[in-house]
C-alpha cells in the first residue's frame, strides 16, 4: 500500500505542482501521482512553501513511455489528486539506475544504491568538483577503490600526496560504524597501488619506487615544449642538437649542455641556465620509468610529486600524458584511467596562467576515449579548469561550491545546470554530491559511501615508511646523490 503524502492543491503547471501535506515529508522526497492519460507519473519535494499551512512544491520528473523513453505528462496534473510517497522499484525505473558497476553510493534520503558503468567513465570521461574540506578527494577515493576492484588500470597524477594512504584499510571507527549501511567491509589496496616519486626517498619517504623521464636523445621540439625559446635560442639549439647527432646514436642532456656551452651566441647563457638546472632535479635518466611498467592490469600506479616544484610538476605530466596517449593509440599498454587530481594547475581555462600540459589534457579529452584513455579531472576550483576538458566529461560528480565564479562556470559549461541546481549545490551537505550522468535519466543527489581504504592519515604513511622494502644501502645512495641539489625547475627560472 502506498504512503499518502498530500493531495494537489493551488499552482499546477506542466513541470511542477503544489500540494498540501498530510505527512512528515522533506525536500528531495521522491513522490509519486496518477495521471489518467500517462500512468504513475515521479515528482519530488522541490521546497516546503509553508511550514504552518503545511504546504509544498513538487518538481515533475516524469514517466516512462511503451518505449522507455522518460517523458513529461501531456497535461496539467488535476487538483484534489493524491500525492504517495514513491516506492522503491518506481524510482529506480523511471531514473534508470542500474544494479553492478561502480558503486557509489546511496540515493539520498533512500535505501537504493547507485551505480555507474565502468564503461561510461574509460569512454566518456568524469569530473569531480568541489569546493575545498568538500570531499572531493574522498570521493576520488571511492571511484578508484571501485576501478581497482574492476581490475581497472589506473594512473593518479598526485601533485600532494593525497592518495598514498589507499594501500590501507578505513581504520577510522565513526566510518567503520556505517559500512554495514553501505553493504561494505574495511579493504586496503596496497597489493595494487605503487607509488612512484620524481624527487627522491628523503622527500617521499612513503614512495616504492622513483620516477625519471627519459633523457637520452632529447629533440629540440621536447625542450621547446618545456621551456619557451627565442628564435636566436631555437637556432642555438637546431645547431648544437644536430651537429651531436652526426658524431653520437645517443646523446644526454650533459652532450646538449656541452654543445650550447662552446656556442659563440650570446644567446646561448639563457639556455644552458635552463638545462642545468633540469639536469639538477635529476628528472631525467638513461633509465626512465616505462609507460609499460605505470599502466598495468590491477594496477594502480601514482606519481607522487610532493616536494617538486609547480612547473617541474606541468613538465612531468606533460611528458607522462604525451606518452601514455601515444602509447594507447599504438596498443602498447590496455585502456586506462588517468586521474589529474588539481587539474587548475595542468589544464588551466585560458586567461589565467599557462601550463605545459594543457594542450595535451585538452586532446585526451577530445579524443582519448576513441583509445580507451579515460580521464577523470578533480578540482577545487571549476572557474580555473578549462572549460572545454570539463565539457567532455559526461559524467558530473560535484559536491558542495559556493564560489560565485565556480557556481558561473559550472552554469556556462554544464548543458543540465539551471538556476535551481545553481542553489542546490550550495547548499549539499557534506558527503552528498550532484550526480549528472549518462545512463542516469536526471541529475540525481548520491550519499557517497565510505571509503574501505584509509584516507589522508599521516599514521598509514608513516607505516608505509616503516614497512619501506626498499634497501637501506639503496635508499642512502639516492639522498646522498640528491643532497644539496636546490628546488625543482621553474623556481630557477624566474631570473
Amino acid at each position: 500500500m502506498y504512503k499518502l503524502v498530500g493531495t494537489i492543491s493551488g499552482e499546477v503547471g506542466l513541470h511542477e505542482f503544489d500540494f498540501v501535506v498530510t505527512s512528515d515529508i522533506k525536500r528531495n522526497e521522491y513522490l509519486k501521482v496518477w495521471n489518467e492519460l500517462d500512468g504513475w507519473v515521479l515528482g519530488r519535494v522541490d521546497s516546503i512553501v509553508d511550514v504552518d499551512e503545511k504546504t509544498a512544491t513538487a518538481e515533475i520528473i516524469g514517466y516512462k513511455d511503451e518505449r522507455g523513453f522518460l517523458m513529461q505528462p501531456k497535461s496539467t496534473l488535476a487538483r484534489d489528486t493524491k500525492v504517495f510517497k514513491a516506492d522503491q522499484a518506481f524510482i529506480i525505473e523511471i531514473l534508470g539506475l542500474k544494479l553492478g558497476g561502480i558503486y557509489l553510493g546511496m540515493l539520498e534520503g533512500r535505501n537504493i544504491q547507485v551505480y555507474l558503468k565502468k564503461e561510461e567513465l574509460i569512454q566518456k570521461h568524469c569530473s569531480i568538483l568541489a569546493k575545498t574540506g568538500s570531499g572531493k578527494s574522498y570521493t576520488a577515493g571511492v571511484l578508484i577503490e571501485e576501478l581497482l576492484d574492476k581490475n581497472i588500470p589506473l594512473l593518479i597524477i598526485d601533485p600532494h600526496g593525497e592518495y598514498l594512504t589507499l594501500k590501507y584499510e578505513n581504520k577510522s571507527e565513526e566510518e567503520r560504524k556505517q559500512m554495514e549501511k553501505y553493504g561494505i567491509t574495511p579493504k586496503g589496496c596496497a597489493s595494487k597501488v605503487v607509488i612512484y616519486t620524481p624527487s627522491n626517498f628523503s622527500i617521499n619517504p612513503a614512495a616504492d619506487k622513483l620516477f625519471r623521464l627519459d633523457g637520452v636523445n632529447l629533440s629540440v621540439k621536447e625542450l621547446y615544449d618545456m621551456f619557451p625559446l627565442t628564435d636566436a635560442q631555437l637556432g642555438i639549439l637546431y645547431q648544437c642538437i644536430n651537429e651531436i647527432k652526426a658524431g653520437k646514436e645517443f646523446y644526454t642532456v650533459e652532450d646538449i649542455i656541452k654543445a650550447v656551452s662552446e656556442s659563440k651566441s650570446s644567446a646561448k647563457w639563457r639556455i644552458v641556465h635552463f638545462l642545468e638546472r633540469i639536469r639538477e632535479t635529476g628528472i631525467l635518466s638513461d633509465s626512465p620509468t616505462r609507460i609499460e611498467e605505470l599502466v598495468q592490469v590491477n594496477k594502480a600506479s601514482i606519481i607522487d610529486m610532493k616536494g617538486a616544484d609547480p612547473k617541474l610538476q606541468q613538465m612531468i605530466v606533460y611528458r607522462i600524458c604525451k606518452e601514455v596517449f601515444e602509447g594507447r593509440k599504438m596498443g602498447k599498454i590496455p585502456p586506462f584511467m588517468l586521474v589529474v587530481e588539481e587539474a587548475h594547475n595542468f589544464c588551466p581555462e585560458r586567461g589565467f596562467e599557462k601550463s605545459v600540459s594543457s594542450n595535451i589534457l585538452r586532446t585526451i579529452a577530445s579524443e582519448g576515449r576513441k583509445f580507451g584513455l579515460g580521464l577523470l579531472v578533480i578540482s577545487q576550483r571549476p572557474a580555473r579548469v578549462d572549460k572545454n576538458v570539463i565539457s567532455q566529461c559526461n559524467t558530473q560528480i560535484i559536491l558542495r561550491v559556493t564560489n560565485p565564479n565556480d557556481i558561473r562556470a559550472l552554469s556556462q559549461g554544464l548543458e543540465f545546470m539551471s538556476s535551481e541546481m545553481e542553489e542546490e549545490i550550495k547548499r549539499i551537505p557534506q558527503g552528498v554530491a550532484l550526480l549528472s550522468s549518462t545512463s542516469i535519466e536526471m541529475p540525481i543527489l548520491v550519499d557517497i559511501r565510505v571509503r574501505k581504504s584509509e584516507h589522508g592519515g599521516r599514521a598509514a604513511v608513516m607505516e608505509t615508511v616503516e614497512k619501506k622494502k626498499a634497501p637501506k644501502n639503496e635508499v642512502q645512495d639516492v639522498i646522498k646523490e640528491k643532497e644539496g641539489k636546490k628546488g625543482m625547475l621553474a623556481r630557477l627560472l624566474g631570473e
